[in-house]
């Protein structure tokens, strides 16, 4: 910019000396320049004094644990030893080996302690701090570096998996400086945010960035609508903490999508409305209890939205309500889709399980509705969403059966085993697929069809009869139980 506006002026002054009549137009420009520079300068924030006053609230922490076998993902690092060795040989170094700070002196017959680092912050004067459960998951001893050089021990107070969230107390630590919590439900897309951690060890790098999108859930945290920036985040800055202009902290970061082991400009952060709620928990009874719904949500793409009758596509459709939950004692049913919890717009199906978690446990929460083409009101009281566990899956034996050509599928009557492994009262076996409308439906051997077009399927003579009845202008929906998990698709006779 500097070397255009000086080559600028030169021309300018060489105007003015050949023609003298100029000046009025020749200041217009030289004028416009300046203010162009000046707009450019006062359009990007000034980050300076946000991070003189908030960098004594964030820590660096360190980890020491008993050395584990090799191939194992270091603590507080979220990536593996193949991940680890795509990086520079200096920051592996910098992680590992007799020579490094976080190494051990290592030796002949003896494996060195395992050590590793992340970041953090501090949330109260008396010393807890908030962080990311894997930086200090395993750790045996726990150590806090404040701004001022000082380290401290803490104490691990307790985890939250779920949420990829640990809550530490400072020993011996009082009038510590604490952060300024914002809100994270104030957050915009566009809105510029700062983080300060310590990525690779170098403590208190400040990197800045947008919001680039609110409330994405990823595969591993199905309960955290994550906030999703493009801060520059690498590996110890996880548990650091993200910071709006007012100098707020309104996420913790937590996690990349890298391909490298590094920032590829994409990071996720855990929303502070939801960390903080984690905190108050895990503070006050060691444990965090979640809101439970009881049921199996899919998306609701184009075709299901048409199938069921929605204009565009939106809300949760139920697949499946689990035996005995709070859903099935309220009286939801498969193929309701949730447009609405507690008055708010349930516009993906990633949106419903937060909303879930967040609620009190025995709690009654509204629900919005539709089923068979109706909006309807249906009140839940919130169960504990209980300990994490899984259905086996079933694989069915093939057998013969009845074809049914329109739809190029075979189906045979559902074996009572099957049946009763699978949880399920009725319904028929699909034993071959062939290129047709079950085919780019994907229906495929071995699923359980139990429902077409909204109309239950008991038996083969009743599959039959409600496939002569499909409509052929439109779009229809199929239920069926893979695998032992429910799923609906859209079929197009």
């Amino acid at each position: 910019m500097s070397e255009i506006t000086a080559v600028a002026q030169r021309s300018l002054a060489y105007r003015v000396c050949r023609t003298p009549g100029a000046l009025l137009g020749t200041l217009a420009v030289v004028l416009l320049l300046a203010w162009s520079q000046v707009t450019l300068a006062q359009g990007l924030p000034d980050f300076t004094d946000l991070v003189e006053e908030n960098s004594s609230a964030v820590v660096n922490i360190s980890t020491t644990s008993a050395p584990r076998s090799a191939g194992t993902s270091g603590q507080g690092m979220p990536f593996n030893e193949r991940q680890l060795e795509q990086l520079p040989e200096f920051f592996q170094d910098f992680f590992r080996g007799p020579q490094s700070p976080y190494g051990g002196p290592g030796g002949p017959g003896s494996a060195p302690p395992r050590q590793s680092m992340g970041s953090g912050f501090i949330v109260s004067a008396d010393g807890y701090v908030l962080t990311n459960n894997h930086v200090v998951e395993g750790a045996d001893e726990i150590t806090v570096r404040l701004s001022d050089r000082r380290e401290l021990p803490a104490k691990l107070v307790g985890t939250d998996p779920r949420s990829d969230m640990a809550v530490l107390k400072i020993e011996g630590g009082e009038d510590l400086p604490v952060v300024q919590i914002g809100s994270s439900r104030d957050l915009e897309v566009g809105e510029w945010v700062f983080a300060i951690g310590s990525p690779f060890g170098f403590d208190y790098t400040v990197t800045a960035g947008i919001v680039s999108a609110l409330g994405r859930s990823l595969p591993s945290e199905n309960y955290v609508p994550f906030i999703q920036t493009d801060v520059a985040i690498n590996p110890g800055n996880s548990g650091g903490p993200l910071f709006n202009l007012d100098g707020e902290v309104v996420g913790i970061n937590s996690q990349i999508y890298t391909r490298s082991g590094g920032f590829m400009g994409v990071s996720f952060a855990i929303p502070i409305d939801d960390a903080m709620n984690v905190f108050r928990q895990i503070r006050d009874t060691g444990s965090v209890s979640r809101g439970w719904l009881g049921v199996l949500i899919q998306e609701v793409n184009r075709d299901l939205a048409e199938s069921f009758g929605l204009e565009r596509p939106r809300g949760a459709l139920i697949a499946e309500v689990m035996e005995g939950s709070p859903a099935a004692q309220a009286g939801l049913q498969a193929g309701d889709i949730v447009l609405q919890y507690d008055g708010e717009d349930v516009r993906l199906s990633s949106d419903l399980p937060p909303m879930v978690g967040r609620t009190p446990i025995g709690e009654t929460a509204q629900l919005t509705i539709l089923r068979a083409g109706r909006e309807m009101q249906l009140g839940v009281e919130i169960g504990k969403l209980p300990e994490e566990g899984g259905s086996p899956a079933v694989a069915p034996e093939q057998g013969g059966g009845s074809s049914v050509e329109p739809l190029g599928m075979t189906v045979e009557p559902l074996p009572t085993e099957l049946a009763d492994a699978l949880g399920v009262s009725g319904g028929v076996l699909v034993t071959n697929v062939v290129r047709g409308p079950a085919f780019e439906a994907g229906i495929r051997p071995r699923d359980v069809i139990t429902e077409i077009n909204r109309k239950p399927v008991s038996s083969v003579e009743a599959f039959g009869d409600v496939v002569s009845k499909l409509p052929g202008d439109r779009a229809v929906s199929v239920r069926v139980v893979r695998e032992g998990r429910a799923l609906y698709l859209v079929m197009k006779p």
